[in-house]
């Protein structure tokens, strides 16, 4: 069974930087993309960033785009998050997932995902 562990959120100010980490296991990672998502208070998760296999394939959702930079590493088994000029409106819990081949779509059950705080 895959297992999904974030780690690196904390409470910021706007403007502020964090980088998220999430340690994967139990698929093949290099096999696999990889995501982040997001899900605010009393909003449904949403995807906000995506690696292929091939490390130079990235995808972004506009709100993020510019500010927000996926990376991973194989041997490591492990996909990051960097997060800069931070938002109030980036708040939210984020967690990790492998991804389905032709979707921006999680596949395993959620990990307990990583606070992200940004103060105004």
């Amino acid at each position: 069974q895959a297992q999904l562990v974030e780690s690196g959120g904390g409470l910021v100010q706007a403007g502020g930087s964090l980088r998220l980490s999430c340690a994967a296991s139990g698929r093949t990672f290099s096999a696999f993309r990889m995501g982040w998502f997001r899900q605010a208070p009393g909003k449904e998760r949403e995807f906000v960033a995506g690696i292929g296999r091939i490390k130079a394939i990235t995808y972004y959702i506009d709100s993020v785009k510019g500010r927000f930079t996926i990376s991973r590493d194989n041997a490591k088994k492990t996909v990051f998050l960097q997060m800069d000029t931070l938002k109030p409106e980036d708040t939210a819990v984020y967690y990790c997932n492998f991804l389905a081949d032709d979707a921006w779509v999680p596949l395993e059950s959620w990990g307990q995902g990583t606070q992200v705080t940004v103060s105004s």
